[in-house]
């Protein structure tokens, strides 16, 4: 955790641990301030960017990933809140496996996520410098995205002769509530509730170009142990994103990536919270295949603009292993 912490930021004498994060009572704008914090950066996943996600793939597919991101950055708050000078560093490492199938004979794939996060937060609440540390397990992610129209399940042979244009695809992805969480803290790397996200997708291909649109919208259940055994009820987030992707021949390809979304104003123990988010963020990805097994993707995004939430810089680097496993039937196009 020592990459984590930044000397020199409080006086001696002024900093305090995390036992001082605990729940009190009248505490409830430290505790919605100080949670965003860390619940933003990794786990509020309107602040992806994701190209690619509806492409072609061929059946019997199997991908294991390796990510690494690093994201630094200022938390902005509503003026009514008594946080200042608030800033965060966190480190996330995502273990992933995918496989691609078949539905209804359409391309498909199945994924799981594992995050493994650190990260230190700081900030200046009614004048006094606090500071926090987290390590552990995020909440998993289990996602299914279905191409409905454009692109029927292939073998790899019938894949490398398919030339697609249009692309209309579906997804939904369940982040059940396994990660890291105590309810005495306010700061958690696990959210203790349930994590729904719908998401229609279209991609155009011109070309060397393509073009992707997406809009889903994250729903969630209560948490109902949030910060002492309060109710912490969470508004729908809806979140856009748009994606213009330059391919350099069937290895390398380089996107520009942008994203908005809005929603997800909380309520703890009947009082509302002034943190609804109307926020983006754009970036650019960056995909290097280096043989039929080992590729390799990096990705750079800041905070275009933001309202209440985090406007944090990030770098993510990857590594995908592939290998295929022949499925049981397929149709060619």
């Amino acid at each position: 955790m020592d990459r984590f912490l930044r000397p020199g930021r409080f006086r001696p004498g002024r900093h305090l641990s995390s036992r001082h994060l605990s729940w009190r009572p009248g505490g409830s704008h430290l505790v919605a301030g100080l949670a965003l914090l860390l619940l933003l950066p990794f786990r509020a996943s309107a602040q992806e960017l994701q190209p690619g996600a509806y492409w072609p793939l061929p059946g019997g597919l199997n991908i294991l990933t390796v990510m690494d991101s690093f994201n630094w950055g200022d938390v902005t708050f509503d003026p009514s809140l008594p946080v200042e000078d608030a800033s965060a560093t966190v480190n996330t490492t995502v273990a992933a496996y995918t496989h691609t199938l078949s539905v209804a004979g359409r391309s498909a794939n199945f994924g799981f996520q594992l995050p493994l996060v650190g990260g230190h937060i700081d900030g200046v609440y009614r004048g006094v410098p606090t500071a926090v540390d987290r390590f552990g397990f995020g909440d998993p992610r289990l996602q299914l995205a279905v191409n409905l129209y454009g692109a029927p399940a292939m073998t790899p042979k019938a894949f490398a002769a398919f030339r697609w244009r249009t692309i209309v695809g579906a997804g939904v992805t369940v982040a059940p509530p396994l990660g890291q969480y105590d309810k005495t803290k306010v700061v958690n790397l696990g959210s203790n509730r349930w994590s729904v996200k719908p998401e229609l997708g279209v991609s155009h291909a011109m070309g060397h170009w393509v073009v992707e649109l997406m809009a889903g919208v994250w729903l969630f259940s209560d948490n109902t142990e949030f910060a002492g055994g309060r109710t912490r009820t969470q508004s729908p987030i809806g979140s856009w994103q748009i994606h213009v992707t330059r391919r350099f021949g069937p290895n390398v390809w380089l996107a520009a990536d942008g994203n908005f979304y809005t929603g997800g104003q909380t309520t703890v123990g009947g009082v509302k919270n002034v943190d609804l988010q109307r926020n983006s963020r754009i970036g650019s990805t960056l995909s290097w295949k280096l043989n039929s097994h080992h590729s390799l993707r990096a990705s750079v995004s800041r905070g275009a603009y933001t309202t209440v939430g985090a406007d944090f810089t990030s770098i993510a680097v990857g590594y995908n292993y592939a290998w295929f496993r022949a499925p049981r039937a397929t149709h060619t196009p």
